[in-house]
């Protein structure tokens, strides 16, 4: 785990990987909980009977899935002293370059793209999160993320 004691650490770091995440495994329940709260079923990723003679093989993770794991990749990665509040802003751009199959494990690595300070004692911290799967080639995605931190 990186930690930061304030975010004056953060400029001279732009440009460099700042953080990898823990393991974490995809496993059939977590897919089909993401399924649930969503309300895509879509067979490829909730019928592992199907799935087992569709393209993959097996049931794969929603790409939406591998995005909303990245707050739990930072808790493992990443922690701000000193910080009051943060709150994702947005992203810049998102890509699903390779599938997850069921029981895949998947990390991120964060690289740090800018900080820019903000109003009321602020910094928006844009960084590029390339996650994972554990023997995979290829990421399985790469998103650009954005969040604003208070001190």
């Amino acid at each position: 785990m990186r930690v930061f004691e304030s975010l004056a650490e953060l400029p001279p770091l732009v440009g460099q990987e700042i953080a990898v995440s823990d393991w974490v495994k995809v496993t059939q329940q977590r897919i089909d909980q993401f399924a649930e709260a969503t309300g895509d079923h879509q067979w490829i990723h909730v019928d592992p009977q199907r799935a087992a003679s569709g393209p993959f093989g097996t049931t794969i993770a929603h790409g939406y899935l591998t995005l909303s794991m990245l707050p739990l990749f930072a808790q493992s990665a990443l922690e701000f002293r000193g910080v009051r509040m943060a709150v994702n802003y947005g992203l810049n751009r998102v890509r699903f370059m390779s599938p997850v199959p069921v029981d895949s494990e998947l990390r991120a690595r964060f690289k740090l793209v800018s900080v820019e300070d903000i109003a009321g004692n602020g910094m928006q911290v844009t960084t590029e999160v390339t996650v994972e799967r554990k023997g995979g080639d290829r990421p399985v995605c790469v998103a650009e993320a954005i969040a604003r931190r208070y001190a």
